[in-house]
């Protein structure tokens, strides 16, 4: 396979998140039954006209100005025409010649670890179109049932070069619009719901010749389906090639139970789709203002919170990148450190990335539906940090705080006692009791077996019931067996 390159281009169709749809003012709610949220300008009934919807449009401006792209000052619909059931009026409203956003780029992490690198995937566009309705097959023997309801919904369909050169590219890609797009406040992000669906085009050349003919895999909605299916892609593209078969452009869809993709129809180019200026709809134009208010009402950028962390809390790149990997995550993170003090930045970071992000995975609980607040997370790393307790017993703390025992660290370790012995007159006397009942571990030490040390430190924890400081500990434990 290294005697081939991968080129990967993506499409992706992101749900906006607006109350009606974009040409009419149907909900558009999620799970509503068939055909109750279609108006007559879903249904394109005689003599119904569209009128934009102004928030699909802010959207657009957020997400251009995210990405440094170059929002259009005029842009224009266009129809674009083929037949589908559930597209009533044969055409669907999207934009051609003149998108809305043009340009721009998204800086990805692809990997982890020394083999992590760092990747700009340069967007070429971002149009407004609308959603076409939903084909039903499951519960009609022999028929199809169409159900319009996700018909004219908000779509803002962003389009890269093809500048991904493998699977994990891609991933990355797509985790990390997916991660803007929530950011900014434009989608809710759900894959299962359809608000975030990936298309992903795939071809593969030998280095130094032009690029080979692509397949478009349709309607993918996870990251790991994105994953296996461009993965099983790239392995038949080049088994065909090598094998003296041809490639033939075509829509392809992936099948998760197989792990395979198979073809659904050739594809279509711009000219089948016979694209025209929507004769019902005034060109969108969007003034300097406009653009200057959305522009002031943005959050802080991912990229710019990842950089102002490592600057302000010296936290590494890798820390940094994963807890700018989400809004929530930022913002939880933020107000921990605000609360445990800037000093103690490096442990909370480790805290919201690894005991929170566990405990949560395993109950299956986004970080906005932690039991545990931050101020709680904070308050309970400050007492580690003043040596008020060790972090074995801050693992104890945060499952009773998890548990609901308590408001607060310091509630819970003076009801349950936890507070750290630093006491050097009572460690001491913990450890001679401990050194004159386990001769045979002194023994050992000083026959030059360092696990015999280990086993006096765990004695001597056992005895204190993990409340001694474990520091002092070490130190004086030495310090007696060395004299």
């Amino acid at each position: 396979m290294s005697q081939w390159e991968v080129v990967i281009g993506i499409e992706t169709h992101v749900q906006l998140a607006t109350v009606s749809k974009i040409f009419s003012g149907a909900s558009t709610a999620f799970g509503a039954a068939p055909n109750t949220q279609a108006s007559p300008v879903d249904l394109a009934l005689p003599g119904v006209l569209p009128v934009l919807n102004k928030g699909a449009v802010e959207c657009a401006i957020r997400f251009g100005l995210s990405v440094d792209a170059d929002v259009a000052r005029k842009s224009v619909f266009a129809r674009k025409n083929y037949f589908y059931p559930d597209l009533p009026k044969g055409y669907q409203i999207s934009q051609y010649e003149l998108p809305v956003v043009q340009g721009g780029g998204i800086t990805v992490i692809v990997g982890q670890g020394d083999k992590a690198y760092e990747k700009r995937i340069q967007l070429t566009r971002a149009h407004l179109e609308e959603d076409a309705g939903k084909s039903l097959h499951e519960d009609f023997q022999g028929k199809t049932g169409i159900d319009l309801n996700r018909a004219g919904t908000p779509l803002l369909e962003i389009v890269t070069e093809p500048d991904m050169r493998s699977a994990d590219e891609a991933v990355a890609y797509a985790k990390a619009l997916h991660a803007l797009v929530r950011w900014i406040g434009i989608c809710d992000g759900n894959m299962q719901e359809g608000s975030f669906r990936c298309d992903a085009n795939v071809s593969v050349h030998k280095p130094g010749t032009p690029f080979g003919t692509r397949r478009e895999i349709k309607n993918l909605n996870s990251f790991r389906f994105l994953k296996e299916a461009i993965e099983y892609e790239i392995r038949w593209q080049i088994e065909t090639l090598e094998d003296g078969g041809k490639i033939q452009q075509a829509t392809v869809l992936f099948d998760p139970a197989t792990g395979e993709t198979r073809a659904m129809r050739s594809k279509e180019d711009a000219h089948d789709y016979r694209y025209f200026p929507d004769p019902d709809l005034l060109p969108l134009v969007i003034s300097e203002d406009w653009i200057g208010r959305t522009r002031e009402a943005l959050p802080e950028l991912p990229q710019a919170k990842k950089q102002r962390f490592m600057t302000d809390y010296t936290l590494s790149a890798y820390d940094a990148t994963t807890l700018t990997s989400a809004l929530e995550v930022a913002d939880y993170y933020e107000a921990t450190v605000a609360v445990a003090g800037k000093a103690q930045a490096k442990p909370c970071a480790n805290w919201v990335m690894v005991d929170l992000a566990a405990r949560l995975n395993k109950d299956g609980l986004e970080i906005t539906q932690s039991p545990v607040s931050a101020a709680q997370l904070g308050g309970l790393v400050a007492r580690i940090g003043d040596n008020t307790i060790s972090n074995a017993i801050a693992k104890k703390v945060f499952e009773a705080l998890w548990a609901g025992e308590g408001n607060s660290a310091d509630e819970v370790i003076e009801k349950q006692g936890l507070k750290q012995i630093t006491d050097m007159g009572a460690i001491e006397k913990l450890v001679d009791e401990v050194l004159a009942a386990n001769a045979a571990n002194v023994a050992e030490f000083k026959a030059g077996k360092e696990k015999a040390f280990n086993a006096l430190v765990g004695q001597v924890m056992k005895a204190a019931k993990g409340k001694a400081n474990p520091q002092q500990v070490n130190d004086l434990l030495r310090q007696k067996l060395s004299g």
